[in-house]
Formats: C-alpha cells, sequence, structure tokens
C-alpha cells in the first residue's frame, strides 16, 4: 500500500506547490510551473513574464521561496530556476488572465473571446479555442457558455497532449465566469498532419490584420442611405480649397421685398429772358 499511496500523495503535493507558487508569484506573471524529482534535488523551473520580481534584490526573493518551499512542503533541496516568456501571446494561462481582467472590469464576453483569438492567430498559431461559461448575462441571468475557435485543435487521443492549456476564474458580480483557453504552439508536429502541411483558417487574412468596414443598419461611411428619404452628410471642406456659392431663388415682393425705386425723368432748364430782367429790375 506504500507504494500505491505515493502515486496519489506526489500529484497533490505537486498541485499544493504549483498553486502556492502562482498565488505568491502572481504579479510576476507565471505562464507555466515544471517540477522534476531526482534523487538528489528537486528542480522547479518558473516560466514568468517579469524575473526581476521572482529572483528580488541581489536574489532575496527567490531565496525565501526556496527556503519556504523547503520547510512547508518538506522538499528536498529544492533549487528554482526562472525563465522569461517570449511571447506572451502564445501563453494560455497568461490569454486566460487577461480576459478574466477585461471580464471583471465589465467588457463584453464575447467581444474580448474574439478579440484575443485573433490576437493568438496572429501571432503563428496553429489553432486555438476559447470557452467562457457561467453567469455571463446581468445579475440573476442563467448560466450559458461562449465558445470561439481557429485552425486546428484536437480533442482527444495522443495528440490532444500536444495542446497547451489553462482554466482562470473571474470573480464578477453576477457570480464566477470560468475561462478556458486551448492554444496549438507555431511548429507543433501532429501524427495524423504532415509535417509541412499548413492549416486553414476561417478568418480571411484582410480580417486579421485589417479592420473590416461596418454597415449600422443602412447607415455607411459618407451619409445615410438615401432610401429613407434622409440627406447624406456634407463633405468637409479642406484649408485652402474654394467655396462653391450657389446664388438663391428670388424675393417674392408680396413676401415684403423692397420695390425697385422709379426713375425721375429730368426736367428742362428754363430760358431766360433778357427783357423780363429789365423789367424786374
Amino acid at each position: 500500500m506504500a507504494i500505491e499511496g505515493k502515486f496519489i500523495d506526489n500529484p497533490i503535493e505537486r498541485y499544493k506547490v504549483m498553486k502556492f507558487l502562482e498565488n505568491e508569484l502572481d504579479r510576476a506573471g507565471v505562464a507555466n510551473i515544471e517540477i522534476q524529482r531526482t534523487p538528489v534535488v528537486t528542480r522547479i523551473a518558473i516560466e514568468v513574464l517579469n524575473p526581476g520580481r521572482v529572483i528580488g534584490k541581489k536574489g532575496k526573493t527567490i531565496n525565501a521561496l526556496t527556503e519556504t518551499l523547503r520547510k512547508k512542503f518538506k522538499l528536498d533541496n529544492p533549487q528554482i530556476s526562472v525563465v522569461e516568456v517570449k511571447n506572451p501571446t502564445l501563453e494560455p494561462r497568461l490569454v486566460a488572465k487577461k480576459a478574466s481582467k477585461y471580464i471583471e472590469m465589465g467588457k463584453k464576453v464575447r467581444a474580448v473571446l474574439h478579440f484575443l483569438l485573433k490576437d493568438i492567430m496572429r501571432n503563428g498559431a496553429l489553432g486555438a479555442e476559447i470557452v467562457a461559461s457561467g453567469k455571463i448575462g446581468a445579475k440573476g441571468a442563467r448560466s450559458k457558455s461562449l465558445r470561439v475557435a481557429d485552425g486546428y485543435i484536437p480533442k482527444a487521443g495522443e495528440p490532444a497532449r500536444l495542446v497547451d492549456e489553462a482554466h482562470v476564474s473571474a470573480n464578477t458580480k453576477s457570480g464566477i465566469i470560468g475561462v478556458l483557453v486551448r492554444i496549438a504552439p507555431p511548429g507543433t508536429v501532429f501524427p495524423d498532419k504532415p509535417e509541412n502541411s499548413t492549416v486553414e483558417s476561417r478568418l480571411r487574412q484582410d480580417e486579421r490584420y485589417v479592420k473590416r468596414e461596418r454597415d449600422y443598419g443602412g447607415r455607411r461611411e459618407g451619409g445615410y442611405n438615401r432610401d429613407r428619404g434622409r440627406p447624406p452628410r456634407r463633405e468637409e471642406k479642406k484649408p485652402g480649397q474654394p467655396v462653391e456659392r450657389v446664388q438663391g431663388p428670388p424675393k417674392d415682393a408680396k413676401a415684403g421685398a423692397p420695390k425697385p425705386e422709379a426713375k425721375k425723368e429730368a426736367t428742362p432748364a428754363k430760358e431766360e429772358n433778357p427783357a423780363e430782367n429789365k423789367e424786374a429790375k
């Protein structure tokens, strides 16, 4: 029974050590933890975004972690090695943490999942799948699940072990929402796929890199739908461009428009009579 008990105790102890390190090094951005036991030492490899937070000033933090693992979990001569993550977009735990952070901030779940999926495929992944399950709606709504996937993701058999997987919970006001991320990293060779085969993506190339033009129910770029009888938008004039002026219709005289002035006829000057001037004198 002693041998059978070790098979049960070892995975439980490994799980406790991994949870402890994740909680202690949360700010460093833990992506993966590997524990390897040998007769002499216990090697612990930690992949993080910021190795400086794990090592600390003059190795103070990593020495404290080593001492805690030796005393609390009774590990034989633990040795911690820190590895920096090269591409955080292809690490499922970091992607799941980012999704849970956005969900806790109140972002729309469907928009968050599609945004992260496109970001993963843009970085060269062979396949990706993101599933969010829980009370996604408002408070009091029923629980449901949303799933987005692209590329090739095996679910069963030996090829499924080649897929990286992580699960993170997001604590919201309506309840807990679980985020599951599966990523097939680039360069993975699957037994049922040729070595140089290409995986077709349902996302088109122009959708990966160029933002799509949207149609808001009749309102398009440059104006409104003229079938509804709405006038198009006025085009903005660039500085220095001449402005065209159009003369409007003539004003109606009955509406109080000023009448044109009549021309006065010039009266001829009277000829002076010299005889009348003499009599007047």
